[in-house]
């Protein structure tokens, strides 16, 4: 049965978890259920620095995001964006420029609806529910064909996402079809997350998440990197989020290492 809030769609299984859920727990949000909640101890038991790796991956996002800026940005769109919380991209770009634009794709009911109400009244942010790893389909979608302009770069953001793309979907493949769409200039950020430093305890956090919406699957450096293939990626390179442009951040942040992140360019 539904609990009774605004922002959960009518018909809404919420005994089965899903991952954009249990990520808005681990971040301290209160868009989750009893179930996700379970799943997200579940994480936390396991692994004790789950809620500083979604912490340090959220802040990749952000410096990230403001890199883009720096490189005349102005259009992003947020693949698999989660439930919003404080500080989600359009918080971060329209401080700076109101009029730029950012649509949020996501298939889980409960962040789509989340979003809508944030983003009402807003005319330059919108939100689709559809699968990401369907390019076509969030590509020819009416808001993202609205909302942004496919003759000028593209901030295109699939962070802490692709680890939930199963191999036979083919993570590398997706990117590369949206890389293919996009035009020349744009900018990607992905972000992923790597069981290279904590190789038991990552592995129960993916016995954790089996039976969810959303399983996971962590991939080692040297599977992660051929996802930027195509493009030029920046400096530093791929690397563990803490050392991802920490200038950009607040004094003394750092974080766990279990997310590798990079920023890539299309030429």
């Amino acid at each position: 049965m539904a609990e009774p809030f605004s922002w959960v769609p009518a018909g809404i299984n919420t005994d089965v978890p899903s991952a954009a859920r249990v990520y808005d727990f681990l971040l301290g949000g209160g868009h989750n259920f009893a179930s996700d909640r379970m799943v997200g101890e579940k994480v936390l038991q396991v692994l004790r620095e789950g809620r500083a790796i979604a912490s340090s991956n959220r802040s990749f996002m952000r410096r990230a995001v403001l890199l883009m800026m720096e490189q005349g940005i102005t259009q992003f769109l947020d693949l698999g964006s989660g439930i919003p919380t404080v500080g989600n991209v359009h918080e971060i770009v329209q401080a700076e420029n109101p009029d730029a634009r950012v649509v949020y794709v996501d298939y889980d009911e409960v962040a789509v609806s989340h979003s809508q109400l944030i983003l009402e009244g807003n005319d330059n942010a919108g939100v689709v529910q559809a699968d990401m790893c369907r390019p076509e389909d969030v590509l020819s979608d009416p808001v993202v064909k609205d909302l942004i302009d496919f003759s000028k770069p593209v901030g295109l953001l699939m962070v802490a996402v692709l680890h939930f793309v199963s191999d036979a979907k083919g993570p590398a493949e997706v990117v590369a079809r949206y890389r293919d769409a996009m035009p020349a200039g744009s900018l990607f950020a992905l972000s992923h997350l790597t069981a290279d430093f904590k190789p038991a305890e990552m592995g129960a956090v993916v016995e954790a998440m089996k039976n969810s919406r959303d399983p996971m699957y962590f991939r080692a450096l040297s599977e992660f990197e051929p996802m930027f293939a195509g493009m030029e990626v920046l400096q530093p390179g791929v690397v563990p989020a803490p050392s991802w442009h920490p200038e950009l951040g607040p004094a003394g942040e750092g974080g766990p290492e279990d997310v590798y992140v990079g920023l890539a360019r299309k030429a």
